[in-house]
């Protein structure tokens, strides 16, 4: 690459999808809420092309933030261990960006008035579940829009189950055979383990049982080592990772960037993404 040329202008018009657990201003702010938030609208600030995906948890004012359904995109079932379970789409725009956001729903997993525990700090039986839904969600409404992504970047352990169905679950679906997969890590996890049948759900799709292994003691550590074994790239999203993941990370075959600055971000990130992900050859 030519020295004088920024990265930035030769991604231009790639296609970044960035899927997250939580993007602010619909959530309120946090390493990872805005880290998902500012590295996207950089990229789109540069001419990348971005789509962000979160899921509709109940805490957001759809009002205030003029969600509205898409009847093109909503209405088909997800198969979640065994239940069909309804797909609703919203979508939003971000003002002053021209940035779409896409909110996967679905009444039974997001209506309720909270993120991921309950009003005592219990955790959801069911996260395991709008993990699952949320993975295939955003795959399906993907597939709906024809938008095949150069990289599909996952931010935060809700969406941390997506580099795993991608790999496994979706390994055939031609529109996103090219897609190169980046997940961030961020420190703040959840404390304990969610539904203790995780793996056995995750099996019941067909997932390489090996890869569903990991998931057996389902706590925020091991979540993480499922989406670092599947994803191509890993960006630590915080300065302070548990040292457990640490040396997973330098186990694994991963492309890796390390804690950015706020001000370097939007450099360091082009650039990561261009020099060390696009280039990765299949």
């Amino acid at each position: 690459m030519h020295p004088h040329i920024k990265s930035s202008t030769l991604m231009k018009d790639k296609r970044i999808l960035y899927v997250s657990s939580e993007v602010t201003p619909y959530l309120p702010e946090t390493e990872l809420s805005s880290t998902a938030f500012n590295v996207a609208k950089q990229a789109h600030s540069k001419g990348v092309q971005t789509r962000i995906f979160m899921p509709r948890f109940g805490v957001i004012n759809e009002r205030r933030h003029q969600l509205h359904e898409v009847i093109r995109l909503s209405g088909m079932n997800l198969i979640i261990n065994d239940m069909d379970m309804p797909l609703i789409i919203k979508v939003a725009s971000i003002p002053k960006e021209r940035m779409q956001v896409y909110f996967i729903d679905n009444d039974e997993y997001f209506k309720r008035k909270a993120v991921y525990s309950d009003e005592d700090e219990k955790l959801f039986d069911d996260n395991d579940e709008r993990m699952i839904f949320f993975a295939k969600g955003v795959v399906e409404t993907v597939k709906k829009l024809n938008w095949a992504p150069d990289i599909i970047h996952v931010h935060g352990w809700m969406a941390s189950l997506l580099p795993l169905y991608l790999r496994e679950f979706y390994k055939e679906e031609p529109l996103l055979n090219g897609s190169k997969i980046v997940t961030s890590l961020y420190s703040k996890g959840f404390e304990g383990e969610l539904n203790s049948e995780m793996a056995n759900k995750v099996r019941f799709d067909k997932i390489d049982d090996a890869k569903a292994t990991v998931l057996e003691s389902p706590n925020h550590i091991n979540i993480l080592k499922s989406a670092i074994a599947n994803s191509d790239a890993i960006v630590k999203g915080s300065e302070e990772l548990p040292e457990e993941l640490e040396s997973f990370i330098k186990e694994s075959d991963a492309q890796v960037l390390e804690f950015q600055s706020e001000e370097n971000l939007t450099e360091a990130y082009l650039e990561f993404y261009r020099e060390n992900v696009l280039e990765l050859s299949e």
